[in-house]
């Protein structure tokens, strides 16, 4: 197949992105295909390709530290190059487009809507089932539903520096955990303890900006996969402090992965099912992947934190540890993507 790797793009998550992109078109060159790497943000969008020859390709690492970007640039780019001019014809002449975007218009549907209204077949979830699992808050209403365990939250816009009363309340349960409502939060995290910290920490950010509140959860931290019909192992994030921010969860040494994670076989099970509930609750089919994520609380139980439609794809991402915990080699984790979007052609393309 010739198939075209879109990574990097506009978001926080750009050079985990470019990471993942560049990891799964070595994979996809040493299974056979014919592989090109477009950046759709970058002044110059084909990275590399086309080729079958995985020794052509380059290799990136992600930054620790993330340089700073004109998104609105960046994003004229994206939205020039996926409509119109060559970049367009390269997508349209593939046999499939493999997504490794994560953050930003790559992860909230509007380049998934995009090659939706182009017709062009493509990798993972569609454009709906992003941006609902994009949006935490609506994540956080739906799940109940579908019998996954959600703690208590509450939802806050900045806007004119009073504090409202939702969050006070939780505050005087215990420390509260403050995040983008929308999105990779990993950037946004933030522990309050008193009410004074909880009003800096609003204050501090942009008015207009939405934040969801949640009791903080001092348990094991768990993260799930769904590959088409098959729920894989759970891995234990194991970290130093609180909780997994940006640096932790990227920086070498940062953050380590547990595969299988060493907990009860009743855990396990119960982990899977909630995974495979949340998967279904946003509108992820068979012919998609997904990776939930989960907390528990003193007491050891799970509750789910958020859905991500589209995960990481480097070879140390929680999904490729994953699936190695289901005998699955990162080759065969991509070719098993290419088969899934081979399947969904059909489906995205109305």
């Amino acid at each position: 197949m010739r198939i075209v790797v879109l990574c990097g793009a506009e978001s926080l998550e750009r050079y985990v992105s470019l990471e993942s992109g560049l990891s799964v078109a070595h994979a996809l060159a040493k299974l056979g295909h014919e592989v090109e790497v477009v950046d759709p943000a970058a002044p110059h969008p084909v990275l590399a390709g086309p080729t079958r020859d995985a020794d052509e390709l380059p290799r990136f690492t992600s930054p620790v530290r993330l340089p700073d970007r004109d998104e609105a640039e960046d994003r004229r780019r994206i939205f020039t190059a996926l409509t119109r001019g060559p970049v367009l014809g390269t997508l349209r002449s593939a046999d499939l487009v493999f997504l490794a975007l994560h953050g930003g218009w790559g992860g909230d549907g509007h380049v998934q809507s995009l090659l939706e209204m182009a017709g062009i077949p493509f990798t993972g979830a569609g454009s709906a089932q992003c941006s609902l699992a994009w949006d935490k808050r609506r994540t956080l209403q739906l799940l109940p539903h579908a019998g996954v365990r959600v703690g208590p939250w509450t939802a806050h816009r900045t806007d004119d520096g009073h504090l409202p009363p939702e969050p006070v309340a939780l505050l005087r349960e215990g420390p509260v955990v403050v995040k983008a409502a929308a999105g990779t939060a990993h950037e946004t995290l933030h522990l309050v303890c008193v009410e004074d910290e909880l009003s800096r920490v609003l204050h501090g950010m942009p008015a207009g900006e939405e934040v969801v509140l949640t009791p903080y959860l001092p348990g094991r931290e768990f993260s799930v996969g769904v590959l088409g019909r098959r729920v894989l192992p759970a891995v234990e994030y194991v970290f130093d402090g609180p909780f997994l921010d940006y640096r932790k969860k990227y920086a070498k040494g940062g953050a380590s992965h547990t595969c299988p994670a060493r907990i009860p076989p009743r855990l396990e099970r119960h982990l899977r099912e909630q995974a495979l509930r949340a998967h279904r609750a946003v509108g992820l089919e068979d012919t998609d992947y997904s990776r939930s994520d989960f907390r528990c609380d003193l007491q050891g139980e799970p509750h789910c934190l958020e859905v991500n439609a589209c995960p990481g794809l480097r070879t140390t991402s929680a999904l490729a540890h994953a699936a190695a915990g289901a005998d699955l080699s990162y080759l065969a984790l991509i070719d098993e993507i290419v088969s899934l979007g081979k399947h969904g052609i059909g489906h995205h393309e109305h």
